[in-house]
């Protein structure tokens, strides 16, 4: 062979490998990497293949103690009553946590990364006793930490990467929760009496989603919001009676994700906004057509969505997921009697705003959020961008300070932001720049993950087994 026709094959050779290499870059699911990597995942059941058990919801229910408490703060679901993490309280609270902490309590939980609730003075968190295999809704004292009552209902969860990880939805007549495996329950949140159960795998063919069920139902007008996929993409709940009263319908076999649904005004039309695996909607939330999808899009679609949508105020839709799949911000247009869906920029994780786990927030015409292990050399840095640019980064919070997963929210005009290990940061809630205040460890635990409640001057955060409470209220 001569030299001519040797760098000819060795050409071609080249040219082979690498478009072998690009159709492996693009059949490349890095959920399927990331699942390898964390531990008793291997063994974890597929999707939607576990056993539908037989559940008493509800069934078992035990008082502690008597209480009563002065305090009125509320903090009613996830992200708080307005959905944006920011705390609204009068209250003023501390710039630096100092080197002796104002612990209040602290409480022992099942492994997860579920978060409390918090009204007139009670603490209510969806937790699973490991020892009796049993979803439990606790009742606390925000004052003490005291337990005061626990419903409960035997439901077999294997360790996943932690197991409780939702939210509840509360006002002053009812708690609406959701369980690892899907099963929903409301109950009387003074009393703790029993209202109704639904087994959402059961009743819908719900598909469990990986890691459990991450999704936090919600209450408006005394009917619970939830999205179980299957026969029907969202449903509404008499929270008094546990009727279904409308159902939306779900033609493309969309499934049910980690992401929670978001409320949306645009142009003075009420509606839900989910992002299933396998796109995002609008479902009318009023009217005669209650219940029906409004508009959708199927152009961020990843198999794994943890955050919630990001609702402007001017019908403009941010969406984020991890592993890979970047973010995305879309416009809904009203066009006569429809919807219209354009896509407005949409850009892998490197290039702009993304998040694995957490909702990133909107505050003062600025977006944070915490960018994921895969955004480059800013990687797990708090950030900042133009929410109407989201691939122009404005300030990150540096090298030195890098976060994980963990939560974050607003509060008198500072960050709190909570590390993988527990260390919680305070900073400046500028728009400018990274202003840091202080940081200290105060949980010494693992995957601190579970998202912050601030109410009453009092901060709730949890590690994956255990809740603190700390009071942040300035002298």
């Amino acid at each position: 062979m001569n030299k001519k026709s040797l760098n000819i094959t060795l050409l071609t050779l080249a040219v082979v490998i690498a478009i072998s290499i690009l159709i492996a870059w693009l059949c490349y699911d890095p959920v399927q990497d990331f699942s390898a990597s964390v531990p008793g995942l291997d063994n974890r059941p597929k999707a939607g293949t576990e056993a539908v058990d037989e559940v008493s919801i509800g069934e078992k229910f035990k008082s502690y103690i008597e209480h009563t408490s002065s305090l009125t703060g509320k903090w009613t679901q996830f992200r708080g009553a307005d959905f944006d993490n920011i705390s609204k309280e009068k209250i003023k609270l501390v710039d630096k946590i100092g080197p002796e902490p104002k612990i209040l309590w602290k409480q022992d939980l099942g492994e997860g990364h579920a978060a409390p609730v918090v009204y007139n003075g009670k603490v209510y968190l969806l937790d699973y006793d490991e020892v009796k295999k049993a979803d439990a809704l606790r009742c606390f004292s925000l004052e003490t930490g005291e337990e005061i009552w626990k419903r409960s209902y035997k439901v077999h969860v294997k360790r996943n990467h932690g197991m409780s990880r939702t939210i509840p939805a509360i006002n002053d007549k009812y708690i609406v929760s959701m369980g690892p495996r899907c099963h929903v329950m409301c109950v009387n949140p003074e009393s703790g009496d029993f209202l109704w159960g639904l087994d959402l795998v059961k009743e819908y063919q719900s598909e469990i989603p990986f890691w459990y069920t991450g999704q936090c139902p919600l209450i408006d007008n005394n009917v619970a919001i939830i999205a179980p996929g299957g026969k029907a993409l969202l449903i509404g709940v008499d929270c008094a009676t546990g009727k279904v009263l409308w159902e939306t319908p779900n033609p493309d076999g969309w499934k049910m994700s980690h992401s929670s649904i978001m409320p949306m005004v645009l142009d003075g039309k009420k509606m839900w906004v989910y992002a299933a695996v396998g796109g995002i909607c609008g479902v009318s939330a009023e009217g005669d057509d209650l219940g029906q999808i409004l508009w959708k899009t199927k152009d961020f679609s990843p198999s794994v969505i943890a955050p919630s949508p990001l609702i402007y105020d001017d019908g403009k839709v941010f969406m984020t997921a991890g592993y890979g799949a970047g973010g995305v911000l879309f416009q809904v247009k009203k066009a006569g009697e429809a919807y219209q869906v354009e896509t407005l920029q949409k850009y892998k994780p490197k290039d702009g705003m993304a998040s694995e786990q957490q909702t990133p927030l909107l505050y003062k015409g600025r977006m944070f959020t915490i960018l994921p292990k895969d955004a480059g050399a800013m990687r797990n840095q708090f950030v900042c961008c133009d929410p109407n640019d989201c691939t122009k980064i404005l300030w990150t919070s540096g090298k030195t300070d890098r976060f994980g997963l963990g939560p974050y929210l607003v509060a008198d005009g500072k960050f709190f932001i909570l590390k993988d290990d527990g260390e919680l940061t305070i900073a400046r809630a500028s728009t400018e720049k990274f202003e840091l205040l202080d940081k200290v460890k105060l949980l010494d635990g693992h995957d601190a993950w579970g998202p912050m409640v601030i109410t009453d001057g009092r901060l709730l955060m949890r590690d994956s087994k255990h809740m603190l409470c700390i009071d942040l209220r300035a002298n």
